[in-house]
């Protein structure tokens, strides 16, 4: 099986793909702007403690407090624990706790007290004794050398676990490993002894660093990256995480590269609530918070042979590609699936056997239960972070019945994606005006022009954004193209002294005794129009930049 990761970096969100046999089965990406919590440490302080739930709320410094269940306390208090969380926990108390779910719909994150910080080939559990040594190494010989191992290299009181790159690797190597994490831990107790609370101890790194860390192994065959700059950091970092990986990286700097692959087709078909399989049977998602259920279905698939053979294919296929979405989309919690009945109890143990193998290559824990009485297969998967369509698409009234659509963010990453496209088709020119739908015109220049500083920086070009209401979200049209001086006279809605009425729509956001108003998504700066949010106004333009426009209320 061929084994590719490919990331791709845009001034907003860095994005990274699993590709098997050239199909996608993984995809996380990383806001610039909001980076992923799980794995920090906090010291946070208890805010309330419900006996009857078993269960404390933290509050660690975000918007909705912190879950803390008992049974993540106990294994750190010892065996003879008290029965009630109440005996553990005061409110008012002051506590370390590393998140393991991210905040969800209306649930606050999930914290832990029993810490884990990973490395390259070792993970430390400061607050545990304990060694072990992951699944994914099945040699027994092996598995029994590198517990060894750990067990001298383990620091007195705590845990070690070998990761599965250490598979293979002498002591030398995990020891240089394990003194980089406890002199990481004693850094972050250090950090916990002084300053106020709710207090960030230790934020995870980055997408690419984690991804280098945790998923890049000699199992991968490839690690291909769009951005110079990102492609020179990760050969950097392998040259302590990994030298022998080095020669697997490669820089892509050909033409949207997720597109090359087919990776924004299979984005957009894992976003879907029906999936068609080659044999012309379809599978059908439907995703709720806790529990999603998926409908196996023959479609036009008739099969050659008899019914029952018919259906054993039907499932067999369905349970490879079932294994593939669930990975894809990310769903966790609950998972039932409906297969088409089947007769013969050896077919069923085969489609079983079938999509057990298949899971084996999910990183996330899943537990298969087994048929039910109904015929139903009933399996869970842990639910760490949103799922694919949590972080990619938000509720919409208007969506052909999947109840979602992308959201401001994305549809601005998608547009600004075709942005950097149509750049590309224009190596000649100097400077382009670029019409995108009204309401994602203002994102796309960002606060100040910061965003499309960005991006005239990354394209080398000088880029003018013009807000047009028959532009569809998530696309981009070139309007004219040409000499700076030549499209700056054209993308500039107004001109200084020029007299309008327009509608202030909000105060300024750092000085809200000035009011915004927009044209063509090009922002005006009214001048004491705070006041007036809300109403039309007529005012005069005073000076003129590159996004923005000063002006003052006419009496």
């Amino acid at each position: 099986m061929e084994k590719e990761f490919l990331i791709n970096v845009t001034p907003s969100e860095t994005r990274m793909a699993v590709l098997e046999d050239g199909k996608l089965v993984e995809l996380s990406k990383e806001s610039h702007t909001a980076q992923r919590q799980v794995g920090n440490i906090y010291r946070g302080k208890v805010e309330n403690v419900l006996p009857g739930m078993q269960a404390a709320f933290i509050d660690i410094g975000m918007e909705k407090n912190a879950f803390l269940f008992i049974d993540d306390l106990r294994s750190e208090a010892g065996d003879d624990v008290p029965a009630s969380i109440s005996d553990l926990l005061r409110e008012g108390q002051e506590i370390i706790v590393q998140l393991v779910k991210e905040p969800m719909g209306n649930k606050g994150a999930r914290v832990v007290t029993n810490l884990t910080i990973p490395g390259r080939y070792l993970v430390l559990m400061p607050t545990v004794d304990y060694i072990g040594v992951s699944r994914r190494i099945e040699d027994e010989k092996e598995r029994e050398r590198l517990k060894k191992i750990a067990s001298h290299l383990k620091p007195k009181g705590m845990g070690l676990i070998i990761r599965t790159a250490a598979e293979g690797l002498g002591e030398e190597d995990l020891t240089a490993d394990r003194d980089f994490l406890f002199n990481l831990w004693q850094k972050i107790l250090k950090k916990a002894k002084k300053g106020p609370t709710p207090a960030l101890l230790f934020h995870d790194h980055d997408l690419l660093y984690r991804v280098l860390r945790d998923l890049f192994t000699a199992e991968v065959d490839r690690l291909v990256i769009d951005d110079l700059a990102t492609y020179e950091k990760a050969l950097d970092l392998l040259g302590f995480l990994g030298p022998h990986l080095r020669n697997k990286v490669q820089l892509f700097t050909g033409h949207s590269l997720f597109s090359v692959y087919g990776v924004e087709q299979q984005i957009e078909e894992a976003l879907r609530r029906k999936i068609w399989l080659e044999s012309g049977a379809y599978l059908v998602f439907d995703q709720t918070e806790a529990l999603t259920v998926v409908d196996v279905n023959t479609g036009k698939y008739t099969g050659s042979t008899c019914l029952e053979d018919t259906v054993l294919h039907t499932n067999l296929a369905a349970a490879k590609e079932i294994a593939r979405q669930i990975r894809l989309r990310n769903i966790g919690g609950i998972i039932v699936i409906d297969f088409i009945d089947m007769c013969d109890e050896e077919n069923r143990k085969q489609v079983l056997a079938c999509l057990a193998q298949e899971l084996q290559k999910d990183k996330v824990k899943t537990n298969i239960l087994g048929f039910t009485s109904l015929g139903l297969l009933e399996m869970t998967r842990k639910k760490t972070r949103p799922s694919l369509r949590e972080q990619l698409q938000q509720p919409c009234s208007h969506c052909e019945g999947t109840g979602y659509k992308y959201s401001l963010e994305t549809q601005a990453a998608r547009t600004e994606r075709r942005i950097i496209e149509l750049c590309t088709d224009c190596p000649r020119d100097e400077a382009l005006l670029i019409g995108v739908n009204t309401t994602l015109a203002a994102l796309l220049i960002g606060p100040g022009g910061t965003r499309l500083n960005a991006l005239e920086k990354m394209m080398k070009k000088t880029v003018f954004i013009r807000g047009k209401d028959d532009i569809p979200p998530a696309e981009a049209r070139v309007i004219a193209a040409g000499t700076r001086e030549e499209i700056q006279a054209l993308a500039l809605p107004v001109k200084e002294g020029e007299r309008l009425e327009v509608e202030v729509l909000e105060p300024h956001m750092n000085n809200p005794a000035d009011g915004i108003a927009r044209l063509e998504g090009y922002i005006i700066d009214v001048e004491n129009g705070g006041r007036f949010a809300g109403q039309r106004v007529k005012v005069k333009i005073q000076k003129m930049f590159k996004t923005y426009a000063k002006a003052v209320i006419e009496d």
